[in-house]
């Protein structure tokens, strides 16, 4: 059994490392999981990439600042 979701902290991490990151778990993800990314920054780039290659997504800003995207097929 996998969990149902998955978490990747990239908050500390440097460009390209977090793309970089997402990606490979993209790859990784299977149909019933999600992947939540935390992110400094929100991923402009990124949005294109999971768009093109069939993925859906939310974006949800926190009050300390950061990021939180959730990803699915």
């Amino acid at each position: 059994m996998t969990p149902a979701e998955i978490l990747l902290d990239a908050r500390d991490l440097e460009p390209p490392e977090p793309l970089e990151l997402t990606l490979a778990a993209l790859d990784d993800l299977q149909p019933d999981q999600r992947l939540r990314l935390l992110l400094p920054r929100e991923p402009y780039p990124l949005y294109g990439i999971l768009d093109r290659n069939g993925y859906q997504h939310e974006t949800e800003r926190h009050p300390d600042g950061y990021f939180a995207i959730l990803i699915w097929r």
